[in-house]
């Protein structure tokens, strides 16, 4: 046999710009995987806020969302990567802050899958900055936008980086006690609508004509944004593997499997208990879905991916009350990640979590416990689903009440009564759909040009 025949194809070769220890496809696909989350916020959320909130607050809500994804970005490139996943700890349950831009860093193989560090940064960006704007959901319509820019970086620092390191990090606590998040049940909703509800507390409510009315814009445009949500978290849930395999190939079937039930329960509720069935409710019953399947997506049968679909199209719809979270996060991102990672300690199956955690027998779900005679370390797995609930919870309530109190103490909170009434125009100068023209309030934007005549009397 001739030497020859050991060598590789030339584009499978490694060389200077692809290591030995890199996979080309995983890198490929993990950077396709963060695209696809990055999408569920730009354009995605932004057109979903855009679209569902009073004609009045589209600019404002589609901004706050736009302004959080750069925000959070830039953050965390300079310090929030390094925090949530850095080997440096600070203290115990905290990374020591660092940059992540030398090429030195970015070049080296991560700390898990076979791609570099610079794939993982933004694949993890792309979850944080979903959290913060799921958060915004929750403030649309009465946040001072200047406190909101406080908000942002403040809250990825001192809430989102402990909790990340906790769960996710190899070194974190709760990893390795053995908490099941597959790809952010926890770490992205239950914080995020934890955060959300505390921070709408501290901001207060809306003005009473914006609660009692509040009808979308754009049915349309929300249901675009709707869309590339629920299709984004192929990349959410798919990419968390972080290798191309079956088990990536099987969060991705369960993921869709969920929504759709979950959508469909939440309708038929709908129709029984209203008479008929809305756009909105499909959507919500959509989100709960997605929330739901995230920590167990590659972990659990596709028979348990459509009890929890049940589940998470029927309880967040019965746990609906009259507060004031303008996009119902505290129901659908709250209550729906509790409400999965409780359902993923009783069906996380152990020879799926053999796949995706490398061990077999540690991870039993309490129904494979029964069934294998390890009734005790199934009740053990709901301790520690419960723990860390009970954990994320304290730590969000804690950390964003402390933010809001000191932010509140440098800007106010939450925007005057006076320009509550008006809305995008008082906030920003512009509004969602202006036609240039004397009196259409377009004045007041720094960004104001002068039209041709001819495109003038086109307008007109």
């Amino acid at each position: 046999m001739s030497n020859s025949s050991f060598y590789l194809p030339e584009n499978l070769a490694p060389d200077d710009a692809s290591p030995g220890w890199m996979n080309k496809a995983d890198n490929a696909w993990q950077l396709t995987a963060a695209t696809l989350v990055g999408m569920q916020s730009v354009p995605g959320l932004v057109i979903l806020y855009g679209g569902a909130v009073k004609k009045k607050w589209a600019v404002n809500s589609a901004f706050m969302a736009l302004y959080a994804f750069a925000c959070v970005l830039v953050c965390w490139v300079l310090w929030g990567y390094r925090m949530s996943f850095g080997t440096e700890r600070y203290i115990a349950f905290w990374g020591a802050p660092n940059v992540s831009l030398g090429e030195n860093y970015l070049l080296q193989k991560a700390f898990l899958g076979k791609f570099p560090n610079a794939t993982m940064v933004y694949f993890q960006f792309v979850f944080a900055a979903i959290t913060l704007i799921l958060i915004a959901g929750a403030v649309l319509g009465r946040m001072n936008f200047y406190a909101w820019m406080m908000f942002v970086p403040l809250w990825l620092t001192f809430s989102y980086t402990i909790g990340a390191f906790s769960i996710w990090c190899p070194d974190g606590w709760l990893s390795k006690l053995g908490l099941l998040d597959y790809s952010g049940g926890y770490v992205i909703h239950l914080s995020s609508g934890v955060a959300g509800y505390t921070a709408a507390f501290w901001v207060g409510p809306r003005l009473t004509r914006d609660r009692e009315r509040f009808p979308p814009n754009n049915i349309l445009l929300m249901l675009a944004g709707a869309g590339l949500l629920w299709m984004g978290w192929t990349g959410f849930n798919g990419g968390d593997p972080y290798v191309i395999s079956t088990d990536a190939s099987l969060a991705v079937l369960n993921t869709h499997v969920c929504t759709a039930t979950s959508l469909i329960t939440w309708l038929l509720l709908d129709r029984i208990f209203f008479g008929k069935t809305s756009v909105i409710g499909a959507v919500q019953g959509m989100i709960t879905g997605l929330v739901c399947i995230t920590p167990a997506a590659g972990i659990v049968q596709g028979w348990a991916a459509i009890i929890m679909g049940l589940c998470s199209g029927s309880i967040p719809w019965f746990t609906m009350m009259k507060v004031d979270d303008t996009m119902a996060v505290l129901h659908t991102h709250a209550v729906a990640g509790s409400l999965g990672g409780l359902l993923t300690g009783v069906f996380a199956e152990p020879k799926l979590n053999y796949l995706f955690y490398g061990y077999y027998a540690q991870y039993v779900g309490l129904f494979y416990g029964f069934d294998m005679g390890k009734v005790a370390t199934g009740f053990r797995q709901i301790g520690i689903q419960l723990l860390g609930i009970l954990f994320v919870v304290a730590l969000n309530i804690t950390t964003t009440s402390l933010i809001c109190l000191f932010i509140r103490i440098l800007v106010p909170l939450r925007m005057s009564e006076e320009d509550m009434e008006i809305g995008d125009e008082a906030a920003h100068g512009e509004e969602a759909y202006a036609i240039w023209g004397e009196g259409d309030g377009s004045e007041n934007s720094r960004y104001d040009v002068e039209l041709p005549v001819s495109t003038k009397n086109r307008a007109a």
